[in-house]
């Protein structure tokens, strides 16, 4: 694993290690890589969330300036951070001064055992071409899709988060494949700890094969984005897909879930739900 592949850093208060309240408010945002950022910061920091998860979010791209996107975040929210990386963007920087694109989880309690799962079958969409110039528009990539997982201490209470991005230029079997290795390594957790399971799938989750590989292994949807797109129409025919999502398995009441559709800061909207407490353990 490179130094790059996973960064954490800390900016969240001491005193917000402690227990929290009745209940705890979890964003999930694809960030369209961070280009309206302080529309992105002022939605968040309104949401008064506890725990984000971000997919598309970069890392000294030329296209959002340069900055860490991840960590302007979590300064300005006083949160902590861990990103994961998913691609190494050939055309938003350099040899010497690498471009990185990837999701990040943001809370504001203590991170712990940050990985980063590498799916092992991939779309061949991004890799180089010798026959493409290497000029922006055509986004040239060097790595792959990927599930960032770690672990959040709610006040002693350890929940383990997937944060997801599936791939877009395929087909719903991979996806599938994709999602169902992250099942896979679901299923090594703790039972008796929850699990929040969310993320960009690329795929509308409410569909027999998806819907059935995740009730089988003991996820429950938490949010209505199957009856309520969560991208924004790209032309007028288009009504918006039905591609974020989360999912709760373990221990765990989870409700409000919202797509929140006012929200203009990405091509995505943010879908957001609550989490009870106390998690009971019995």
């Amino acid at each position: 694993m490179s130094a790059k592949e996973i960064i954490a850093e800390n900016f969240a208060p001491s005193q917000w290690f402690s227990l929290p309240r009745n209940s705890i408010r979890v964003v999930d945002w694809n960030i369209d890589r961070g280009f309206k950022l302080p529309s992105i910061v002022e939605f968040l920091g309104d949401t008064n969330a506890d725990i984000l998860t971000l997919q598309e979010v970069d890392i000294n791209a030329r296209r959002t300036n340069r900055i860490n996107v991840a960590r302007e975040i979590a300064q300005k929210l006083r949160l902590n951070y861990v990103f994961g990386r998913e691609f190494v963007e050939l055309t938003q920087g350099s040899k010497t001064d690498p471009a990185y694109h990837g999701q990040a989880t943001l809370c504001r309690w203590k991170i712990s055992s940050p990985r980063v799962i590498h799916f092992r079958l991939q779309s061949n969409f991004w890799q180089p071409h010798w026959y493409l110039p290497k000029i922006k528009p055509f986004q040239e990539r060097l790595g792959g899709r990927i599930a960032l997982t770690a672990k959040i201490d709610i006040g002693g209470v350890p929940l383990t988060s997937y944060n997801l991005h599936l791939e877009s230029r395929a087909n719903d079997e991979l996806r599938l494949y994709q999602l169902e290795a992250v099942l896979r390594d679901a299923v090594e957790c703790d039972p008796r700890q929850p699990i929040v399971l969310t993320g960009d799938l690329n795929l509308n989750a409410s569909t027999p094969a998806a819907a059935e590989v995740l009730s089988r292994a003991g996820f429950r949807d938490v949010v209505p984005t199957a009856r309520v797109p969560t991208t924004s129409p790209r032309h007028l025919l288009d009504a918006g897909r039905h591609i974020d999502w989360a999912f709760v398995s373990g221990p765990i009441n989870a409700g409000n879930g919202q797509v929140h559709r006012s929200v203009k800061a990405s091509d995505h909207y943010p879908i957001s739900f609550d989490l009870g407490w106390p998690i009971s353990s019995g």
